[in-house]
């Protein structure tokens, strides 16, 4: 098993509770149609949180439970930056919890 697997598993469930807290979790899913974009975070069919609950995370846990290899690469981080600005009050937790995931994933490198 790969050292950042707990690591990982408990960053995504910081993530699904901030979605959570700030109002960002949604109960039905986009349309097929949205979640077929071949565009990187969905941008052209999905805000950013959407992306976020029905693409990032469900894959995540997909790895995590098939014992898949992890990515030794991710920048999420800086697409909720441009998303939410760096400046956002509100976005601050999301962000900061979303650069930890990065971290986590490159740090092995």
């Amino acid at each position: 098993m790969d050292a950042r697997t707990l690591e990982v598993a408990e960053q995504l469930l910081l993530i699904e509770r901030e979605l959570r807290t700030q109002g960002w979790w949604a109960d039905l899913p986009p349309s097929d149609e949205a979640m077929a974009s071949h565009e990187p975070f969905c941008v052209d069919s999905m805000p950013f949180d959407q992306w976020l609950q029905w693409i990032f995370l469900p894959r995540m846990k997909v790895i995590l439970e098939q014992g898949a290899p992890l990515p030794n690469v991710s920048g999420i981080q800086p697409m909720a930056e441009q998303v939410y600005g760096v400046g956002n009050a509100q976005s601050r937790e999301l962000i900061k919890l979303l650069g930890e995931f990065d971290e986590i994933l490159t740090g092995a490198n």
